[in-house]
């Protein structure tokens, strides 16, 4: 091993026999600060000379959309059931050697699906093609994790390599801010109590960041891993779908274990195309996509080509989409659908859209 890696070995395993408690938790800090550190230089040493992160991908449609698993979890058959792609598909490991994209057309909206070589043990430290491959789940949108329903331990080991390199699934980022001082050393600043950190856990932190004054502004109870995110600043925050494909293959026990180890995971059958219609449907809800559809004053509405905005949007939001002619001239909405009381109301630019809404826009003469 490198020293790098041997240094990070050192502290794993450091982390791992302190016990976790009132009076360890600023030490733990400053360790998970260090190897958060160590991390992203061994990323950035193992990354050169290189193909490079993301394979030269470029995002295409609404939204994309990454499926990562072990090798020969049936990732291949997944996208070529759900998209025109032509990836090769093989019972033997490592079929796939380069990113196959398709595209998944779904109630208008257009998914761009990536299948990615398989994930091997040791991909976050470079084993394999492994950071180009977690690389290219940076840049999504969202990650379908493909496992086998015999192998449901595939899912925290995925999980745990993602980690690994910044990726934090199904979160938000905590409600930190940091500011840096003139003087005056680390201080928390929050209304509410905070249980899980204190003010020298975060002095610990900062120190390890070589920061030695800030105010620290907390507004939720936040972790020291919460904490060392924020300083290390460059995490992605991806929802994640586990999809548990083969479960034609899969016993009674086995399945029963399905929902034990992942109760919100879609079970599948990519060869028997079985499930994948709630596949569809839910990498669709996830994403939180609507369809509008616009109706020209005194014309029909266009029921075939809608306009997609994302969940929540407004009307304001709408007419930015289309045209700024839309916002400087505009006098009013009419909305048929979900979002209104009655079908035909007047709304103004703050009225929220629901998916399916049908829309007419008034501009001023």
């Amino acid at each position: 091993m490198t020293s790098l890696e041997e240094k990070i070995k050192e502290i794993e395993d450091e982390i791992e026999k302190t016990p976790y408690n009132k009076a360890s938790q600023h030490h733990i800090g400053k360790l998970k600060a260090k190897l958060s550190k160590l991390r992203e230089e061994h990323l950035k040493r193992t990354s050169k000379g290189g193909r490079g992160y993301g394979f030269g991908l470029k995002k295409e449609g609404h939204a994309t959309v990454v499926i990562m698993g072990f090798p020969s979890v049936g990732k291949s058959t997944l996208l070529n059931k759900l998209t025109n792609a032509d990836s090769p598909v093989g019972t033997y490991d490592f079929t796939t050697l380069d990113v196959i994209p398709g595209m998944m057309e779904y109630k208008g909206v257009n998914f761009q699906l990536l299948d990615v070589p398989g994930i091997i043990g040791g991909a976050a430290k470079g084993k394999g093609r492994g950071k180009e491959v977690l690389a290219v789940a940076r840049i999504a949108d969202l990650i379908v994790l493909l496992v086998d329903a015999r192998k449901m331990g595939q899912v925290k080991d995925i999980v745990d390599e993602l980690e690994g390199v910044g990726v934090r699934l199904n979160k938000k980022p905590a409600k930190i801010s940091i500011r840096r001082t003139k003087g005056g050393g680390i201080h928390i600043l929050s209304r509410i109590k905070l249980a899980k950190i204190d003010e020298q856990t975060a002095r610990s932190v900062a120190n390890a960041y070589g920061i030695h004054n800030a105010e620290i502004s907390v507004g939720e109870d936040v972790s020291v891993d919460d904490l060392v995110d924020a300083f290390n600043g460059n995490r992605i925050y991806i929802p994640l779908l586990v999809a548990v494909n083969k479960i034609d293959l899969a016993g009674g026990k086995e399945l029963g274990k399905v929902r034990l180890v992942s109760p919100d995971s879609i079970l599948i059958s990519a060869e028997g195309e079985v499930g994948l219609s709630e596949l569809r449907d839910t990498i669709f809800r996830t994403l939180g996509f609507m369809r509008v559809y616009m109706k020209p004053q005194g014309e029909k509405a266009d029921l075939v080509e809608p306009l997609i905005l994302e969940a929540s949007s407004s009307i304001r939001d709408l007419c930015g989409s289309l045209h700024k002619e839309f916002l400087s001239k505009f006098r009013y909405g009419v909305v048929w659908g979900k979002s209104v009381k009655h079908e035909g109301q007047r709304v103004g630019l703050n009225h929220k859209l629901k998916d399916g809404d049908i829309v007419s826009i008034i501009k001023k003469l």
